[in-house]
């Protein structure tokens, strides 16, 4: 006689990308495992292997890893580990007054959304004839990050990879017909003000933001403290 099966519950939510509705489910003992294992191996490119293929087999299939934007994915691992293991996760947060005080706070996963800020735009103006147009990063090219690069390194790495395409004038460059070290020396001619703009569209772009309010028990000053990416909620 074979063992029943467990059923399990699905929850919907809005795909912060398109607004598509999609259903998901809790992650399982064995989708659990795998990802614990990756945590402890501390790789970026197995940590985020493991979310993908969770993220994939939770959402039964719908969305693609591959070329959903990485907002996307973190927005979903966030919900779908809030419906598995709790969407109460405790946080200790430094209250920015003093810059060393800890105040423990209890964060409702149910609470945190993916933003983006108002002056947000995928396309940037260079200078009067070139203008860059970007996509968002995806979980692949997380992947193909070093495992020794430093901030610097990634930062580059990450703007080399989401270049869409290059406008000058009538000109249109797609980066599907661009070389790496074309556009790795068409970014290092940018002036530090270009590269500012640059920047400008990661800073800004959808990302997991939530604003948490703490009183500083030795000041007694309120504090607001931004937690921002998926890291930040994780505890």
């Amino acid at each position: 006689m074979a063992l029943p099966k467990l059923n399990t519950p699905t929850y919907e939510l809005e795909l912060p990308s398109t607004g598509e509705i999609i259903k998901y489910r809790p992650f399982l003992v064995k989708e659990q495992k795998l990802l614990l294992i990756a945590q402890e191996s501390g790789e970026e490119k197995q940590i985020a292997n493991a979310m993908g293929e969770l993220v994939n087999s939770c959402t039964f299939g719908k969305v693609n890893t591959k070329s959903a934007p990485m907002f996307d994915i973190e927005y979903l691992f966030l919900k779908i580990r809030g419906k598995s293991v709790g969407e109460k996760v405790k946080l200790n947060l430094i209250c920015p007054d003093d810059g060393k005080t800890t105040v423990p706070y209890e964060l409702n996963l149910e609470n945190v959304e993916c933003q983006v800020q108002d002056d947000h735009s995928n396309e940037i103006q260079i200078n009067e004839d070139i203008k860059i147009v970007f996509r968002y990063p995806l979980l692949n090219d997380l992947q193909n990050v070093k495992a020794s690069a430093g901030d610097s390194e990634k930062t580059f790495h990450f703007m080399e990879c989401c270049i869409d395409s290059i406008h000058s004038g009538d000109d249109v460059f797609q980066r599907i017909d661009i070389k790496d070290k074309e556009i790795s020396d068409f970014i290092e001619q940018f002036t530090n003000e270009q590269f500012e703009k640059i920047t400008q569209f990661f800073n800004t772009m959808p990302k997991l933001r939530h604003v948490v309010k703490v009183t500083n028990p030795k000041t007694k000053k309120k504090n607001e403290i931004l937690l921002e990416g998926l890291e930040s909620f994780l505890g």
